[in-house]
């Protein structure tokens, strides 16, 4: 007597079957909470008022480049750690040399040096080679001491070189105010965001198995 053991469906194509629907919805749900990571990120700095060209130093990638995992990752991160991570924690800042921080009034206008650097904040040695003209120090007992030139100022308040040395329009502006050290208030939470993502992410998983598996 001779038996014959027949299973249907296919075992071996049932377990292949799910473990693709498994890797799509991975990688599916890494992808959107990736995704939405970089979004909010995003969001936070444009509206803690830090620009957009900082909030665009927020990048996502994701892995594996192409076709689908069980091992599916996103990674988001910025290209300016520095500044976001300053304004992520609000630390105290002080010189690196022990001397003073200069902090630039509106009157310095914004740094070309630094564009790269993901900052436009100039430094007064830069200001100096950029405009032509020396700063003077003033020292003051009772409040941040000063860098000051005599310049005029242009239609946007931003100090500008003059031929004359004196006349009408030609004034002695603060140009940096000088400090020991700054703390910077905290303005962003990005660990909050970064939480959301992750516990969303198991939800996301199951949403994406379950529906997979529906069609």
């Amino acid at each position: 007597m001779k038996l014959k053991l027949e299973i249907s469906p296919d075992l071996a194509a049932l377990m292949q079957a799910e473990i693709a629907a498994g890797e799509k919805a991975v990688t599916t749900a890494m992808r959107e909470a990736g995704a939405g990571l970089k979004s909010a990120w995003r969001g936070q700095i444009t509206g803690a008022g830090l620009g957009t060209r900082l909030g665009n130093s927020i990048r996502l990638a994701t892995y594996p480049k192409g076709g689908e995992s069980l091992n599916a990752a996103a990674l988001v991160w910025s290209n300016a750690p520095v500044i976001v991570g300053a304004h992520d924690t609000g630390p105290l800042i002080r010189s690196r040399n022990g001397f003073w921080l200069a902090i630039p009034t509106p009157a310095a206008g914004k740094s070309t040096s630094g564009l790269r650097r993901g900052s436009t904040s100039t430094t007064p040695g830069e200001w100096e080679r950029r405009t032509g003209l020396r700063l003077r120090f003033i020292y003051r007992r009772r409040g941040p001491s000063l860098l000051v030139a005599e310049v005029r100022l242009n239609s946007k308040g931003r100090a500008v070189a003059s031929r004359a040395k004196t006349g009408p329009g030609l004034t002695t502006v603060p140009i940096f105010l000088l400090v020991p050290q700054v703390k910077l208030r905290k303005r962003l939470d990005l660990a909050r965001d970064a939480e959301r993502a992750i516990d969303g992410v198991p939800g996301r998983i199951v949403a994406g198995w379950v529906e997979g598996n529906a069609r």
